[in-house]
């Protein structure tokens, strides 16, 4: 299928992971992609690996200046946008006890702030019919203990999703989310754990899944292309969970 041919795609966070796999599978369905992230040579590495138009822009998904200067950016560059696939977070666990400010703005300001404004920003840029597609997670569903923060960042990301479809209708753009349970991502290997905590952890959580194992980027990206394509034309302001039951049974 090429659903996305003459269509361009910004994903957020696109250098690995989730944003990568949705930027892979953008691109085969016909899209040119544009991926941001902090790493420079992380990203110059994924857009290797994407088509030959594929455009990565260093971009630091927490600052706001940052997102005016990610739409100046693509102006200049004469693009304007089709979707937008807000994938940058950040996931770090602690117990409410240990919390502290600067743990709780460096989640918060990627998660949300960031996701806001990087919206706001692009706003200008969106073609009649845009799609936008925001990263949430079940986590903002379930109690797991140590991840207040966190999960608080994306029951904002949820409501921020609901309130802006509300909004940018009469724009012509629509608004959802997409909230992944355990997924195999390189994310897991940057909670700070030793390898035998994060096995452990893992296979603990592995043991909640009903369909008994984590989930992997490919399947969110699918769920994402489908939220992003004409074929979802009806979806507007809801969260799809894709979690293997975690959640759900």
């Amino acid at each position: 299928m090429n659903r996305f041919t003459n269509k361009t795609i910004l994903i957020t966070g696109g250098s690995s992971g989730i944003g990568l796999a949705a930027a892979k599978a953008f691109t085969a369905e016909g899209a040119r992609v544009v991926i941001t992230g902090r790493d420079a040579a992380a990203l110059e590495q994924a857009k290797a690996a994407l088509a030959s138009d594929a455009v990565a822009v260093a971009n630091d998904a927490s600052d706001t200046a940052a997102a005016k200067a990610l739409a100046e950016t693509l102006t200049a560059a004469n693009l304007r946008l089709d979707g937008i696939f807000i994938n940058a977070g950040v996931a770090k666990f602690a117990p409410f006890a240990d919390v502290d400010e600067a743990f709780w703005d460096e989640i918060f300001n990627t998660n949300i702030k960031g996701a806001y404004f990087q919206i706001q920003a692009l706003l200008p840029l969106l073609n009649p019919g845009a799609s936008i597609v925001i990263n949430g997670s079940i986590n903002a569903r379930i109690g797991m203990p140590n991840t207040s923060v966190y999960a608080a960042s994306k029951a904002a990301v949820i409501s921020l999703a609901r309130t802006l479809s509300a909004e940018l209708l009469p724009r012509g753009a629509r608004v959802n989310v997409l909230s992944p349970g355990p997924v195999s991502t390189p994310i897991y290997g940057k909670l700070g754990l030793d390898a035998a905590t994060l096995e452990a952890t893992a296979a603990q959580i592995q043991n909640q899944i009903p369909l008994g194992r984590f989930g992997t980027p490919e399947e969110i990206a699918a769920t994402v292309l489908h939220l992003s394509s004409p074929e979802s034309a009806y979806i507007v302001g809801t969260e799809i969970i894709a979690d293997g039951g975690m959640s759900q049974l």
